[in-house]
């Protein structure tokens, strides 16, 4: 399924998107003509979490609302909806992994800089935004803006010590992520955290496509495009760290839990990369496309 948040009228929702991809069902209205029960949680990140068999709830008002010979009035028009990121309020700072691709690795300083182990920081939860939200430029506090696409995996089950052979069984799904940086911030404060973590400067979106529609995620392509043009063009595959090894060095010792986030690193092609640098600006149009996901889109302001 692709599971996503909204905002229509006003008011924030969470929906499933219908097998066509062009409407979302409406499960409030969903449930009413189903069993006329409200058994649904009030977001997205507590069905993940698994409150009350929320997610069997989703499966059975999809598989009724395709039954119906007309389902028109428990559909949203995607023109209707503002798109938000599907984890609206994260629990826990999103874990990101730094230079997990070799070349991204090599364009950031020489081949010195790959890593022989697993890089970890994380971005705070204020910095979510949606698929269609401006990104702040921020432009009192830096002049080295970056985008960074990457594949988002997340977590579905509680953990500890997971196996890399077994770390597929605790995902839930798969998402695109913008690890959005301010490159001067970062190199002042010799650490990541702020640099990371300014307002809107992780997009997230526009969906969650859970695990069972993405049996390999390496396979997938990403691509990142500012203004039309390509600027990041790689496959998951490509990935030093591959994501069985990156949740389990994450749970060795430390849990993790249904909805925790976990960025899994950017190819080549940053602003920074180039020669000079090509950092964002007011009005820049961010694409981030991977297949079987969709595509999210920021425009900075």
């Amino acid at each position: 399924m692709k599971l996503l948040s909204f905002k229509v009228n006003e008011e924030e929702k969470y929906g499933v998107v219908k097998e066509s991809g062009k409407t979302i069902w409406n499960l409030t209205e969903l449930e009413k003509e189903y069993d006329g029960k409200s058994q649904l949680p009030g977001s997205l990140l507590q069905v993940i979490q698994g409150e009350q068999g929320a997610f069997q709830r989703l499966e059975d008002l999809k598989q009724f609302g395709s039954s119906l010979e007309d389902s028109s009035e428990f559909l949203y028009d995607w023109k209707d909806v503002t798109l938000l990121s599907p984890i609206t309020k994260p629990e826990k700072n999103i874990m990101c992994v730094g230079k997990n691709y070799r070349e991204h690795a090599i364009e950031m300083g020489s081949e010195a800089d790959i890593p022989e182990h697993i890089m970890i920081f994380t971005k705070a939860p204020t910095s979510v935004t949606g698929s269609s939200g401006v990104v702040y430029s921020h432009s009192a506090l830096t002049s080295q803006l970056d985008y960074e696409g990457e594949l988002a995996v997340i977590i579905g089950r509680k953990g500890i010590n997971i196996q890399e052979d077994e770390a597929r069984d605790y995902i839930f799904g798969y998402t695109i992520l913008n690890d959005i940086t301010a490159r001067d911030l970062q190199k002042k404060h010799k650490q990541f955290f702020l640099g990371k973590s300014l307002d809107t400067t992780c997009p997230m979106g526009p969906y969650i496509v859970t695990a069972d529609e993405i049996p390999a995620p390496e396979s997938l392509s990403i691509k990142t495009v500012v203004n039309g043009e390509v600027r990041q063009d790689a496959s998951v595959s490509d990935m030093i760290f591959p994501i069985g090894k990156i949740i389990a060095e994450l749970s060795a010792g430390m849990t993790l839990e249904p909805g925790d986030i976990i960025a899994t690193g950017t190819p080549a092609g940053v602003g920074k990369g180039f020669h000079p640098p090509r950092f964002l600006k007011s009005g820049d149009r961010i694409e981030i496309s991977i297949e079987k996901i969709g595509t999210l889109i920021n425009t900075i302001q």
